[in-house]
């Protein structure tokens, strides 16, 4: 095999190779091989055709792409990988000449990772907020968890604000029953706000079993065909409970956990929230000082990297929705779209990614980051012990080259977070 020529231009390659006349021939007999299992000839049985036979009724060149194919691996090894090109994706076949003597020429065109001129990537100083829990944070978990031991009762005696209603209702705008205004045995917590204003203020009073005709006029910015509009809902109650949630003193936090004293309770509550919000915050700086770096880098980013970071984010979401029971299409129309404009939605976020992930690449090979034998052990050991997995099945899983640039690209963010200044979130300007 012959690379004749190669022109860069920008991100693109174009690569000219004369492809030596057995390999070539190796290939079309491959091709010849699995094709003939589908051709009929008169004469011959089905997939005994002879491959003169059928170049002669097809012409001498019919197996030449599909023989391409075939010995693709052997040509990119060849026209790209020993020419150090670092080709994006595979490459595009845009022109073959088959010259009389039977010499195949190929034209290949690809796009290749962008040219990186790092800016600086240590010591940059990135915004870095302080892990603080507030009481009121505090009283919303204990909240939380005191309504979760919560009893209910049902009461015999007028309706009162926090008592949750069940009720029947129908809704008529001058006196015709309107749709989505109607619902039986319906539970409504009083005061709640989940009705439209004005509604729920007209329950308390009522008594288990009355009815009664509720005048509401809906607000402006309701749904169109009802906005402003002045309806009559006929309700009954049917029964009414209450909830009882503990007190919360010494011996709900013996109910509700390990500690003695409400005191013990809240002390845990506050360490874990602090816990939780460092590692957010510690998370948010490591992608800022990305970020950062990458901001700071020149690059003239290919698309077709964009659209493969672009494919992975979609990927991973659909996966995400579908562990919810939905699949993309759906959900993409319940938002009022469709595949194509979540797809555009996610184009910013993967050019900003795509980006980070070229000038990561460009830092591991200018810090001359590697990863060791006992790195990569490590790593498998806790994966199996995370995924409770025999760690040779997780390596069967997740290949050794997969491993190390994941745990290369790691290395080389800790590198620029370790070397990062933190500076206090500049205060918001007020208007």
């Amino acid at each position: 095999m012959n690379v004749k020529s190669i022109e860069k231009n920008g991100n693109q390659a174009t690569i000219v190779v004369e492809i030596d006349k057995e390999l070539m021939e190796s290939g079309v007999q491959k091709a010849y091989l699995k094709e003939r299992k589908k051709i009929q000839l008169p004469g011959f049985r089905k997939g005994k055709a002879p491959r003169k036979m059928i170049e002669a009724l097809y012409g001498a060149h019919v197996f030449y792409e599909d023989g391409l194919e075939e010995i693709f691996p052997t040509v990119y090894e060849e026209a790209v990988v020993k020419q150090d090109l670092k080709a994006v994706g595979r490459p595009s076949l845009t022109d073959m000449d088959i010259s009389e003597d039977n010499v195949v020429t190929i034209t290949l065109t690809t796009d290749v990772y962008p040219e990186v001129t790092l800016g600086d990537y240590k010591g940059i100083e990135v915004e870095k907020a302080e892990a603080t829990v507030t009481d009121d944070q505090v009283q919303a978990e204990l909240d939380r968890m005191a309504q979760n031991v919560a009893s209910t009762e049902n009461v015999e005696r007028a309706a009162e604000m926090g008592d949750t209603a069940n009720i029947d209702f129908e809704g008529f705008d001058n006196g015709v029953a309107f749709n989505g205004g109607k619902g039986e045995k319906f539970d409504l917590k009083l005061g709640s706000g989940s009705f439209v204003p004005g509604f729920e203020e007209q329950i308390v009073g009522m008594n288990i079993g009355d009815e009664k005709d509720i005048d509401i006029t809906f607000p402006e910015d309701y749904h169109a065909e009802l906005a402003g509009k002045a309806v009559v809902f006929h309700v009954k109650l049917n029964k009414l409970s209450v909830t009882n949630v503990p007190a919360q003193d010494d011996e709900f936090a013996k109910d509700v956990s390990e500690f003695d004293t409400l005191d013990e309770l809240k002390a845990d509550i506050r360490a874990k929230a602090l816990e939780k919000a460092q590692k957010q915050i510690d998370s948010a700086f490591e992608n800022a000082c990305v970020e950062k770096a990458a901001e700071n880098a020149t690059v003239d980013m290919p698309n077709s990297l964009i659209e493969m970071e672009l494919d992975n984010q979609m990927e991973r979401f659909a996966y995400q929705l579908q562990m919810s029971g939905y699949s993309m299409e759906a959900y993409a129309k319940m938002m009022g779209g469709d595949v194509a404009t979540m797809r555009n939605a996610f184009r910013p976020s993967a050019e900003k990614q795509a980006k980070s992930n070229v000038v990561l690449s460009k830092i591991i090979e200018v810090e001359g980051i590697t990863v060791s034998d006992e790195d990569l052990t490590a790593e498998y050991e806790d994966m199996a012990k995370q995924y409770e997995m025999d760690v040779e099945k997780i390596k069967t899983m997740v290949s050794a080259e997969e491993l190390t640039t994941s745990l290369k690209t790691r290395k080389a963010v800790k590198l620029i977070v370790d070397a990062a200044t933190p500076v206090a979130p500049k205060e918001a300007v007020k208007e």
